[in-house]
Order: structure tokens, then sequence, then C-alpha cells
């Protein structure tokens, strides 16, 4: 049995990871207003992957017979500086999610909780992938010295993830 403390931080990341599904839709209609369809299709597709965790989280709550409880989302951040801001604000949110399983972690192996911790680690793995793969996007967007040809192929590249 999962302890209230546990159930708390996992109800609070599904609305986390909701919420975030909800920022990388809104980066991803800022996209499509800008211009950049393709950055637009990776962010959707960012979006996607957050429902997708916050499901995750729902059915190990489900199988473990604890109660979840939905919260409202805020408004997301609508505005953004450019191409390259979507994607330092990309991975500054990752980094957020990360910080925030790794207290799950903790919670859950100060607890003994060892099915939690399973469901944890396939997290941070996925966290580990996600900062890896913003970090490589911001890498070579500050090899485009801000040049529009080379925001366009960037962009056209993200749209074929």
């Amino acid at each position: 049995m999962l302890s209230k403390k546990l159930i708390d931080a996992i109800n609070e990341q599904i609305n986390y990871e909701l919420a975030s599904g909800y920022l990388y839709l809104s980066m991803a209609a800022y996209a499509v207003d800008k211009n950049y369809t393709g950055s637009a299709l990776f962010l959707k597709k960012q979006a996607h992957e957050e429902t997708e965790h916050a499901l995750k989280f729902i059915h190990f709550m489900e199988e473990m017979n604890a109660r979840v409880v939905l919260k409202g989302i805020s408004d997301p951040q609508v505005e953004f500086e450019g191409f390259k801001d979507i994607f330092e604000k990309s991975l500054a949110h990752e980094k957020a999610v990360t910080a925030r399983i790794y207290k799950m972690m903790d919670i859950a192996r100060e607890e003994g909780q060892y099915a939690a911790t399973n469901l944890l680690r396939w997290f941070i793995d996925e966290q580990v992938e996600e900062e890896s793969q913003l970090a490589a996007i911001l890498g070579r967007i500050s090899l485009t010295d801000n040049s529009p040809i080379a925001i366009m192929m960037m962009d056209e590249k993200l749209g074929s993830r």
C-alpha cells in the first residue's frame, strides 16, 4: 500500500504531466503562428508523450488501489521570444520534471515502496533521454548563428521526428 505522502506526490505529478502536455501544445501553437511547422509537429508529439506519462502514473495508481485526484491546469505560457526560446524553455521545463521525479524516488526509497521505485526508474531513464534530446537541439541551434535558412532547415528536420 502506498503512503499518503507518495500518493499525494504522484497525484501532483499526474497533474504536472498533463500541464506539461498543455504547455507543449501552447508552444506548438506559437510555432505554427511563426511558421515553424516542423517544430510544431515535434512539440505536438512531446505533448502526446506527456499525456502518456500521466496515464502511466494513473495506471500505476489504479493497480495500487490508490485514488487519483485530478486538479485544474493553469494557463500555459503563450508567448515566446523566438525559435531558440521555445527549446530553452522546453529544456528548463524537463529539468524541473526530472527534479520532481527524483523527489518522488527519494520518497519511494525512504518508504521501501519497491513497486514505485521500479516505475520511477523508467521515468528517470525517460528524463535522461528528454534532456539529452533537447540539449542536442539547443546545441545545433547555437550553430545556426540565427541564420534564417539554418533555422528553417532545423525546423524541417524537427518535423521528421
